[in-house]
């Protein structure tokens, strides 16, 4: 991509922000509860009058039209300050960066074991199709791919956690010990569609006529799958993978919560269960930028990874 069009993207990525950032704070002001309520229902032991709650609700500017409060918070947002969390008491975008790093560790975990699971046997189910392997592999993702991952994951915690007790089943921290279920259980979800993918790509290119050509001329099958179908195969992969650390950053929600791990899914959760509307605002907003920004780094590694792209651009 040349520089004036990844300028252009990053313009739209501006203008889907905005649009994503107006329509989060329409639903969250639509949503029932009264935030001044929410507040105070956190401190039991402190009685408030009406007159103070009307009093709050006019120092946070709730009593406004939505139109300005929308643009008082816009106003703020581009400075950086996404508000004020009540539920965590600090500020959004510090416990935005809290909880960001638990949930990139798991996300770069449940990656490397989906490619270390899918990409062998992908390839391997591709080249013996309609083998023994090729049918138990195509079995074994149809279950991966349906089961849920709530339902994995409570499965992975009973055998290893409470029945073989080798991994700990109380979460709440961020370990090599406590990182393995949660990762497993996303990385199966994964790897079952990976697989069928890398399986699919790789077919598909073993039929394209450069493999029969290279085969007429004698070139061994080891390397006509290493050096010439692999190549092209991962391409299209590159798109998928991309998509699925970009969900993975915005945060597991189900997984982090069975297994209680402190990252942004269980966060959103929090948020929206305590109604904390301006750090639900705050996740919907990371959420939405982690995905355009990985779409937007997947089209551009294209140029580095296909040579007919860098010749389309020139």
């Amino acid at each position: 991509m040349k520089s004036k069009q990844i300028w252009s993207r990053i313009g739209q990525i501006v203008l889907v922000l905005l649009g994503i950032s107006f329509l989060t704070f329409a639903l969250v002001m639509l949503s029932p509860g009264d935030p001044v309520r929410q507040m105070i229902a956190g401190n039991e032991d402190i009685i408030v009058s009406q007159a103070e709650v009307e009093a709050l609700r006019h120092e946070l500017g709730l009593d406004k039209p939505f139109i300005f409060q929308y643009l008082d918070w816009l106003g703020r947002a581009v400075q950086g300050d996404l508000g004020f969390s009540y539920m965590v008491k600090k500020p959004v975008i510090e416990e935005l960066m809290h909880c960001l790093p638990a949930t990139v560790y798991l996300a770069v975990s449940s990656l490397l074991f989906m490619l270390v699971v899918s990409l062998p046997l992908g390839i391997y189910s591709a080249v013996k199709r309609n083998s023994c392997f090729d049918y138990l592999v195509r079995g074994l993702t149809f279950f991966g791919v349906s089961v849920p991952n709530f339902w994995m994951g409570l499965m992975l915690l009973w055998i290893f956690g409470l029945q073989l007790g080798w991994l700990p089943i109380v979460g709440g921290r961020v370990s090599f010990d406590t990182i393995i279920l949660p990762a497993v259980t996303l990385g199966i979800a994964m790897a079952a569609k990976y697989t069928r993918q890398v399986r699919a790509t790789v077919l598909e290119e073993l039929h394209q006529d450069y493999v029969v050509g290279a085969r007429v001329r004698g070139l061994s099958e080891s390397y006509i799958l290493w050096k010439e179908v692999l190549p092209n195969a991962m391409l299209p992969l590159i798109t998928l993978l991309g998509l699925s650390f970009g969900n993975l950053l915005g945060g597991a929600a189900v997984i982090e919560i069975v297994f209680q791990w402190p990252g942004l899914g269980r966060l959103a959760v929090e948020a929206i269960t305590y109604r904390d509307f301006q750090l639900v605002q705050g996740v919907v907003l990371w959420i939405a930028l982690m995905y355009m920004l990985i779409n937007l780094l997947v089209d551009i590694s294209y140029n580095y990874f296909d040579p007919r792209v860098r010749k389309a651009g020139k």
